[in-house]
């Protein structure tokens, strides 16, 4: 046996259904079993955009649309300084190297190492040199205040 000799198992396939060949051909006579009228009987109906909603008003108009998207709005991954300070207590973070955003990335603390923003919530105790693309004022302070650096990343 070789694969010249491969068929498909009897009965596994049967001729296709001639629609549309007349009245004598059985099934399919004048309308092709699509029924009589109606936009599905017409050609080109079954080819027609998935959110159409058969010439109802469409969803997408009917809702209210308000406020305005900022297309130029910069989404940063946040941390905050609680955060930053738990991590190097759990031993997730080493106190004596920088925290960069990879670092925190590796540890868990952000969503994406690509633009990061720390915040001024809870309280850190430990001096670190923390590089971030952005800070909050209190943030800013608080970790100079433990005697560490606050690097912003252009």
């Amino acid at each position: 046996m070789d694969l010249s000799n491969l068929k498909p198992a009897e009965g596994a396939t049967q001729k296709k259904k001639r629609l549309g060949r007349g009245v004598g051909s059985g099934d399919g006579g004048h309308s092709s079993t699509r029924g009589t009228k109606g936009q599905s009987s017409r050609s080109g109906s079954r080819n027609r955009p998935v959110w159409f909603e058969g010439g109802q008003m469409p969803l997408f108009r009917r809702i209210p649309k308000y406020g305005f998207n900022n297309p130029f709005k910069e989404e940063y991954s946040i941390a905050n300084v609680s955060r930053i300070a738990r991590l190097v207590d759990e031993g997730r973070l080493d106190a004596d190297a920088p925290v960069t955003p990879e670092a925190l990335d590796d540890a868990g603390a952000i969503r994406s190492a690509e633009r990061v923003k720390i915040l001024g919530d809870g309280d850190i105790d430990v001096a670190l040199e923390v590089t971030a693309h952005a800070f909050s004022a209190s943030a800013k302070e608080k970790i100079e205040a433990a005697g560490g650096t606050a690097t912003v990343i252009e």
